[in-house]
């Protein structure tokens, strides 16, 4: 009898237990922010916790494909200056949508504390409160130790790509020997790079390739990031819906002007595009940052492309599909040596209307040997930032960011005549 009785008393208790766990369940919120109905075509993705990484993959979904939500921008607005709420709120995960966007870069196993490095200044100054992606690719497989160390860095998914050998080789239309006579004869005039062949895939795949991997394919926006770069500077809001917000499709930093000796007949190319494809080049464009006579003779400005922050779909679309092939079949990528740097550049410059590229002023940035230190005082203390002003390349006499500033009609940032020098 009294065993009888212990039993019963046994199940009250697991009873009760059972009640309380699922009242806790029901009642207890998640620590996310609500989700509003998905609409079609939104393109964003709700805020929440990191998540889980995905260390191997090849191919694979973004968050997007998992959260997709069309939260009202207009509830969340953007802090782009000191004077706004939620300038100062750098703590914890940021409110308001998320773009369908991703990071990506190009390394060797061999970078991996060079990226490691990139990886934790992105990280700190920005993307801890957003968990965008990150796509890693690579002409040969990544291995354990690369995987195991960019994925405990990155606070959103991961995935690496191996780069098929079609757009990492030499296409069938190259002369290898006439190309090896070119390396040859650079290496002996010392062009940078100019006896390498692993470079020029590299410009070429950068040029007309990064974005059609099957990893990219699942974003609309990406951010280019390399190894051993800095990021001096709070970012304080998210560039990817700026980007998207105002309609930019390409974004710099930092412009200077191309060694003349690596792109001799590039705008021979570009002109002939031009010629045969009329209705790709914008009403409105950026001809007057790469040309000083209307488009007769190139002046070798461009944007330097280890910092981009772009529009996946503009460089799939026809127009920059086509520009990029005609290119290609030139050969000068292998029987010169042109830098996907001028590619981007004369594309954005040709095919997208001004207002679409951006330059941004407030995102502090080095590559080695340049740097981007935002103009103004006021400024780069209300971002936090470690840079000396004194290194700050835009308004250097090699630097082109004020011809972009001139054609576009805008007034230079407080301070710049300071730097001119």
């Amino acid at each position: 009898m009294a065993g009888g009785s212990a039993r019963y008393v046994r199940y009250i208790l697991i009873s009760f237990f059972v009640v309380a766990v699922f009242y806790f369940v029901s009642h207890s919120s998640p620590d996310v922010l609500p989700l509003r109905p998905a609409a079609p075509g939104a393109g964003v993705v709700a805020p929440g916790k990191p998540t889980t990484k995905d260390s191997s993959s090849n191919s694979g979904s973004s968050d997007a494909d998992n959260h997709s939500a069309d939260l009202d921008p207009a509830l969340y607005p953007m802090p782009m200056s000191a004077a706004d709420e939620g300038w100062n709120s750098l703590s914890g995960i940021a409110p308001g949508p998320r773009m369908n966007a991703t990071f990506v870069t190009l390394a060797r196993n061999s970078d991996i504390w060079e990226i490691a490095r990139s990886i934790r200044q992105i990280e700190d100054r920005f993307n801890r409160r957003y968990n965008y992606d990150w796509v890693f690719l690579n002409d040969k497989p990544f291995d354990a130790t690369f995987k195991k160390v960019t994925s405990s860095l990155v606070s959103g998914k991961t995935h690496y790509g191996e780069i098929p050998k079609e757009h990492w080789s030499f296409p069938d239309f190259i002369d290898q020997e006439k190309a090896k006579k070119v390396r040859e004869d650079m290496k002996q005039r010392k062009i940078i790079y100019g006896d390498s062949v692993s470079y020029r895939h590299m410009c070429r795949f950068e040029s007309g390739f990064f974005f059609r991997q099957p990893l990219m394919m699942n974003y609309d926006y990406y951010w280019r990031v390399e190894p051993s770069v800095e990021l001096f500077c709070d970012v304080h809001y998210d560039p990817f819906r700026f980007m998207k917000e105002n309609g930019k499709k390409y974004s710099f930093v930092l412009s200077l002007y191309e060694y003349v000796e690596t792109i001799p007949t590039l705008w021979d190319s570009v002109k002939k595009f031009m010629t045969n494809h009329p209705e790709h080049i914008a009403e409105g464009n950026s001809m007057g940052f790469l040309s000083d006579d209307g488009g007769e003779t190139y002046n070798h400005c461009h944007f330097w492309s280890n910092f981009e922050v772009g529009d996946l779909n503009w460089l799939r679309s026809q127009a920059y599909t086509d520009f990029f092939e005609s290119l290609d079949k030139d050969g000068g990528f292998f029987y010169e040596r042109w830098g996907d740097a001028p590619v981007h550049s004369i594309a954005a410059g040709l095919l997208l209307k001004k207002e679409e590229v951006h330059f941004f002023n407030d995102i502090a940035y080095y590559h080695v040997p340049f740097t981007h230190c935002p103009t103004g005082e006021k400024l780069r203390t209300e971002l936090r930032c470690h840079c000396n002003p004194k290194d700050n390349f835009d308004w250097k006499g090699y630097s082109c960011t004020s011809r972009y500033f001139d054609i576009n009609g805008l007034s230079k940032p407080e301070g710049w005549e300071n730097q001119s020098d």
